[in-house]
């Protein structure tokens, strides 16, 4: 028959957390933030891992091109991400540098990720349309070329077709009109001027 102590033991729910911390992270700082979280009474604290540099680490979309330290822990007591802000602040780190995710939701994030990268790993290279034919190899071509040197701009297609019923006559405009070399100004013929007293003859 187990003793009283077996059946406490069994029946002891515990709460496991990661914390996690953007930017470099100096040793002291981990030693002192364990001493901090003996009130939750830790079962275990694990050791420190931090991740190569990121351009945009994932739970910090305000930071790029930073490194993560995560710490597992487990407590009997439960904590709040505000609690182990307040912590990390009173040791003089910014508390936007630090959040904590309980280990079941990170684990679940990470199965995701690695599940979406698993399926668009070959969505570009693994497709399930058929090989071109010649003429769509012939049109890769012309649209591959230099966008320049393209027959269209080069004039190569011209517009000269044949119409039914007969050409139609060209338009005639202003062009076509004889310009001449006189002034309209030469033909006007002024009145006489009227007399003053300056020129009474005008």
């Amino acid at each position: 028959m187990k003793k009283f102590q077996e059946y406490l033991a069994e029946s002891e729910r515990t709460y496991n957390y990661r914390i996690k911390i953007v930017g470099d992270v100096a040793p002291d700082f981990i030693k002192m933030l364990e001493e901090k979280l003996k009130q939750f009474d830790p079962v275990k604290i694990g050791r420190p891992k931090t991740t190569p540099v990121q351009l945009n680490p994932a739970d910090f979309p305000k930071h790029s091109n930073d490194s993560v330290t995560s710490v597992d822990v487990e407590f009997r007591y439960p904590a709040i991400e505000p609690q182990i802000k307040q912590l990390a602040q009173l040791l003089f780190l910014d508390p936007n540098r630090i959040i904590m995710l309980t280990v079941p939701y990170e684990d679940s994030l990470d199965t995701e990720r690695k599940r979406v990268e698993a399926e668009n790993k070959n969505l570009l290279t693994d497709t399930d349309y058929p090989a071109d034919n010649a003429e769509q190899k012939a049109l890769s071509k012309d649209y591959s070329a230099d966008p320049y040197d393209h027959a269209v701009l080069k004039n190569a297609y011209r517009s000269d077709f044949t119409i039914a019923g007969g050409t139609t006559p060209k338009a005639i405009t202003t062009n076509d009109f004889s310009m001449g070399n006189d002034s309209p100004m030469t033909k006007v013929k002024r009145p006489p001027r009227p007399a003053t007293g300056a020129k009474p003859r005008g």
